[in-house]
């Protein structure tokens, strides 16, 4: 199981700003500290921790952050409406399109996704595999 996953980012307010447009409509909860960003998802009294976390940090090297050439990280949204209002609001709070809320003729016929970068150029994919929702085919 992963249990977190960073992406490097220089600047923190901005990342913010994209990952607080979407994120918190999926559960997550930001933890907001001199290290960077943590976004966790809540855990009942008497349940294990639900994973992965998300971290957006500055890099530990001081050197730029930089987007890793076909790394990406997936949110799985709870339907195709989410998807497409997650993937208008990153856009709105500076993420830039890396593909367009739709189904893919390379995946299931229920897997309904967008892509888009982050400010500092990492690709996110959301996503939904609602089955109770029309297929590509339906």
């Amino acid at each position: 199981m992963i249990a977190y996953v960073t992406v490097g980012a220089d600047d923190i307010a901005r990342a913010k700003r994209f990952y607080g447009a979407f994120l918190p409509a999926l559960g997550y909860g930001l933890e907001e500290g001199p290290e960077g960003l943590s976004y966790v998802l809540p855990v009942a009294a008497g349940q294990s921790v639900v994973q992965p976390d998300f971290y957006v940090k500055p890099t530990f090297d001081g050197r730029p952050a930089s987007a890793g050439n076909g790394a990406m990280v997936a949110f799985e949204a709870r339907s195709q409406d989410q998807v497409r209002a997650l993937h208008a609001a990153a856009l709105d709070a500076g993420g830039s399109d890396e593909g367009q809320p739709g189904f893919r003729a390379s995946y299931g016929p229920q897997f309904y996704v967008c892509y888009l970068r982050d400010p500092q150029g990492n690709k996110i994919a959301l996503f939904s595999s609602n089955p109770n929702e029309p297929g590509r085919d339906g």
